[in-house]
């Protein structure tokens, strides 16, 4: 079971196993390049009104939490849009840097259906987590921060000796390698100190990162049980990014 494991893993690592991985990061990447928050269509225009259209666009399809539970439809549906997209080319790379390392392991594990139904899922529960606990917020909530903490937990479940490679600030991002079981709780240690000195202001949603990290690693105990942990190829990550 371990030899055969090892085998698909590999492969999902390669790209060979991971159609909804790859999937999800093009598409959120060209409803990036598409839209205004990356600079790049005209059609948007630039200075003052770019950014009045950058506004409403991340109003639009982002959460905004007291709309949200005023329960209007239209808002039902932004937790799960707000998934594809992202505020900035940071915000972009960095939570598909991510996605990249963990995403394909996760879905060669999950299959590709559920997968995906876990990664919308998921994402849901933590923009929504997130919007509950700032009801009273009017700032628009974007990225796919959540879903990919969901990756996150639910690799640490399933993979726990995989060896992460990191890069650490405070060590002069000398590249380390640790097992997933010490990369993986210290960074969501780190989000729940952040969490901490979070506000309902603009930034990083560090309780939608803990929301979704929860959920994906009980979804991954729950759904597979102690008996089906295998054991993973090294795979490489930065510590070093504040969200996921």
């Amino acid at each position: 079971m371990i030899s055969n494991w090892s085998t698909t893993v590999g492969r999902a690592i390669r790209g060979q196993s991971a159609p909804v991985t790859y999937g999800l990061i093009a598409l959120c990447c060209l409803i990036f390049v598409i839209g205004p928050a990356a600079g790049l269509n005209p059609v948007y225009g630039s200075g003052d009104e770019l950014l009045v259209a950058q506004r409403a666009y991340f109003r639009r399809w982002g959460v905004v939490p007291t709309e949200l539970f005023e329960g209007a439809p239209r808002a039902a549906l932004t937790p799960a849009t707000a998934l594809f997209i992202h505020g900035s080319w940071l915000h972009l790379l960095g939570n598909m840097l991510f996605f990249y390392v963990f995403g394909a392991m996760a879905e060669e594990r999950m299959g590709h259906v559920q997968f995906a139904l876990f990664y919308v899922g998921c994402g849901y529960l933590a923009l929504l987590g997130y919007a509950a606990a700032n009801a009273s917020s009017q700032q628009s909530l974007v990225g796919a921060s959540g879903a990919i903490s969901a990756i996150l937990g639910a690799f640490l479940y399933l993979f726990p000796k995989a060896r992460v490679t990191s890069l650490f600030p405070f060590l002069f991002f000398l590249p380390l390698r640790f097992p997933a079981w010490v990369v993986l709780p210290f960074w969501v240690t780190l989000q729940w100190l952040a969490a901490g000195r979070d506000t309902s202001g603009p930034g990083v949603a560090y309780l939608a990162h803990l929301v979704g990290f929860s959920a994906g690693f009980l979804y991954a105990s729950v759904r597979f049980g102690r008996t089906t942990r295998v054991k993973a190829p090294a795979t490489a990550a930065p510590e070093g990014e504040n969200q996921p």
